[in-house]
């Protein structure tokens, strides 16, 4: 059976502006887009999408499904049993599906094998939630704060603990191995400045990493920490926020085999944020107003010299809750100087281009998936309408309706 949309306004994820078009999809697939008006034959389900923009789905860069706060549960710290944590994160997935994320690069786990798990059942489709790239524990950085992500094991110390370290998660199914590649001033000041592991270590994190086909994922604040994860061989940075002309110049360099996600949301959320009297934020809210500062002078550079930027903003503690996480698209709009169908593209084509999909997810074309959200209203003008799921109409992902207009979901 053909599912037609037809009279749609097309924003095919490319940064081009919009055109009226029906779309075909079949057999998982798109297999062909019209300007003119799509002959309906007999079985075909079709979808009045007049006045509605239809769109790919976007990818969360920077996800974290284990991260328990979600806009549908507040949890006031980072730690649940494993049993809540396995259900929350199920809750998690469903949750950024709903909000329109078809697809997901986790940065990081609070467990092993859970993520690994749940992406066995999203495969299946036993569960809903986003196509995942699953994630090895994320190493915690030395801190006190109440906010600590969680407890997890640690890996052994010296290249042949790292190497055994990729190895066992890559055996385990992961398929990206976050590191902490230097701290964060958010949960210790001055932590963001320190390294956390040593070239000789992060190199041979790299080697082993293509040894075993899997990503390397790096939280990378100082100036330094970016330089070695550019040398190791890292897929995606997060954050870059003390690069200096020299680490720009390195990224730009590998502009077309890796990644730069500033993650801005978790930055405007400590600064926004109302904490209880016992949870003092002093310090986080300064380390955010510095972070803002360098982000806002860094990311236009890095765009201006063609680096791939990606939205995705640390989703999941209690005052930036997973499901949230559209929000990114406005803030880059506010504070990077993006246009909204700029933001749109990072999210839908970049994205795929992440999840090493770029023939098959990001955008609206024939031969692609049909991973689809059909939204009420011009988020090329307006960007922000992204961040209320009862604005998307349609959520499809793979030819299947997840999401069917007209029906309360």
């Amino acid at each position: 059976m053909r599912t037609i949309i037809k009279d749609a306004n097309i924003f095919d994820g490319s940064g081009s502006n919009l055109y009226v078009g029906s779309v075909v999809i079949e057999d998982k697939k798109i297999v062909q887009i019209s300007r003119i008006t799509i002959p309906e034959g007999d079985g075909d389900f079709v979808i009045n999408a007049e006045g509605k923009t239809l769109m790919p789905g976007m990818v969360e860069a920077h996800a974290h499904l284990t991260w328990p706060t979600s806009v549908e549960k507040f949890v006031p710290g980072m730690f649940l049993p494993p049993e809540e944590l396995a259900l929350t994160t199920a809750l998690n997935a469903r949750i950024l599906l709903d909000h329109g994320f078809t697809s997901a690069y986790s940065a990081g786990a609070l467990s092993k094998t859970l993520e690994i798990s749940l992406n066995e059942h999203l495969k299946n489709g036993t569960l809903p939630g986003p196509r995942l790239i699953p994630s090895s524990v994320e190493r915690e950085p030395p801190n006190d704060s109440d906010l600590d992500p969680g407890h997890v094991e640690l890996h052994s110390r010296g290249p042949e603990g790292v190497k055994a370290f990729v190895k066992e998660c890559a055996e385990l199914g992961a398929q990206a191995i976050k590191f902490l590649i230097s701290g964060e001033s958010a949960l210790k000041p001055g932590a963001s400045l320190e390294l956390l592991y040593t070239e000789e270590e992060l190199l041979a994190a790299g080697e082993q990493a293509r040894e075993s086909n899997v990503w390397l994922t790096g939280h990378a604040h100082a100036c330094e920490a970016v330089k070695l994860g550019i040398n190791a061989g890292f897929r995606i940075l997060y954050h870059c926020t003390y690069a200096d002309d020299e680490a720009i110049d390195m990224l730009v360099a590998k502009k077309d085999e890796m990644f730069v996600a500033p993650t801005v949301g978790i930055i405007q959320a400590t600064l926004d944020a109302t904490p209880p009297p016992h949870m003092d934020m002093t310090h986080m809210k300064k380390d955010a107003a510095i972070v803002l500062s360098k982000l806002k002078a860094l990311v236009p550079q890095l765009k201006a010299n063609g680096v791939r930027l990606l939205p995705g903003g640390d989703y999941g503690f209690p005052f930036n809750p997973n499901g949230r996480n559209a929000r990114d698209l406005e803030l880059w709009v506010e504070h990077f100087g993006y246009t909204p169908a700029e933001a749109l593209h990072a999210a839908t084509q970049l994205g795929g281009q992440l999840m090493g999909m770029a023939d098959e997810i990001g955008l609206v074309k024939e031969g692609y998936l049909a991973d689809l959200l059909l939204v009420d209203g011009d988020p090329t003008k307006d960007v922000s309408i992204m961040q209320n799921k009862q604005n998307i109409v349609m959520i499809m992902q793979e030819g299947r309706l997840y999401k069917t207009p007209g029906f309360d979901h």
